[in-house]
């Protein structure tokens, strides 16, 4: 049996825990009823039939399990004060968040890939973007995503594990772990490092690629209207990426002795509560189709 202390080394009264609990659970609904309605959206409203939305909908039916997998658990700690979880439990909290994590990667990438074809190949963007190009890539990035997790999930929890059985986290996450395991975890720690750089370096070039694409597109339209317009259609995946890349390097591409745990468990939050909850409101925000769509779905439940 393993125990969280994620508030340990943080400066929090006991008298905020309720007003703490009350704001992450706020997050959590927003985050699952944000995601739910791109999805509804996706699948009730004709217009938004188009690959940039059947990969929106699967970043958005992963953020959903991406913070479940993660967030009751932690409410419950601050409810009951049970911080228990059994060790298979964490192993399979462990799993599933590099699930996750791992497939949102490629998500993105698909999605860069997606708005490259659209601006600088539009053409024969119905053609490079047809229905079955866009499930094989929703497919390997599902998969790659598996893989990673399950090879990585295995080889931490095989490792002997003797120290205290208290994760000074709020979730089972590796760098905590390896905190509590015997001997030399450094042959694990640059693993850990290769794998990250595979499974997140590769995609992040991929979406630098296409970028640099889309730039240089840009740069040829004559009208400065017409190139913030046209920047405009992928500026909200933009942020999306440099939001889950930058709190993703920060977290897991440095050497743990260079990161204090407190300043882990922060970049933990965003990277698993915040963020979830703010991806729905980014690519809804400054998009008209998902606007009109709302209202369209809106007038018509009036209606009924």
């Amino acid at each position: 049996m393993l125990l969280f202390d994620g508030v340990k080394g943080i400066n929090v009264g006991y008298k905020l825990f309720q007003y703490i609990f009350l704001h992450f659970l706020g997050i959590y609904i927003n985050a699952l009823t944000g995601n739910l309605l791109i999805i509804l959206l996706t699948l009730v409203d004709q217009t938004l039939h188009t690959p940039m939305y059947f990969f929106l909908s699967n970043l958005s039916f992963l953020e959903i399990f991406f913070t479940s997998v993660i967030v009751p658990k932690m409410l419950d700690n601050f409810c009951s004060g049970d911080k228990s979880i059994s060790f298979m439990g964490c192993a399979l909290q462990n799993y599933f968040a590099l699930f996750w994590g791992g497939t949102e990667c490629f998500l993105l990438a698909s999605m860069a890939y997606d708005d490259y074809v659209a601006i600088c190949k539009p053409l024969h963007y119905s053609v490079l973007m047809e229905k079955n190009v866009c499930t094989n890539l929703a497919v390997a990035s599902w998969l790659s995503g598996f893989f990673m997790s399950f090879g990585h999930t295995t080889m931490v929890f095989t490792m002997p594990f003797c120290n205290s059985n208290v994760i000074d986290h709020y979730f089972c996450d590796i760098p905590p772990l390896l905190k509590l395991a015997c001997g030399n975890t450094f042959r694990i720690e640059i693993t850990d490092f290769v794998v990250v750089v595979i499974f997140a370096t590769f995609p992040f070039f991929l979406i630098l690629m296409s970028y640099s694409g889309i730039i240089a597109a840009i740069s040829k339209i004559s009208s400065s209207e017409g190139g913030k317009k046209t920047f405009s259609t992928c500026s909200s995946h933009l942020i999306v990426v440099t939001l889950f890349f930058g709190s993703a390097c920060i977290k897991y591409m440095k050497p743990n002795s260079t990161v204090s745990p407190n300043a882990d468990k922060y970049l933990s939050l965003f990277h698993t509560i915040i963020s979830p909850a703010l991806n729905p409101v980014i690519y809804s925000l400054r998009n008209k189709e998902v606007k009109g769509a709302f209202m369209r779905l809106w007038e018509s439940t009036l209606l009924d």
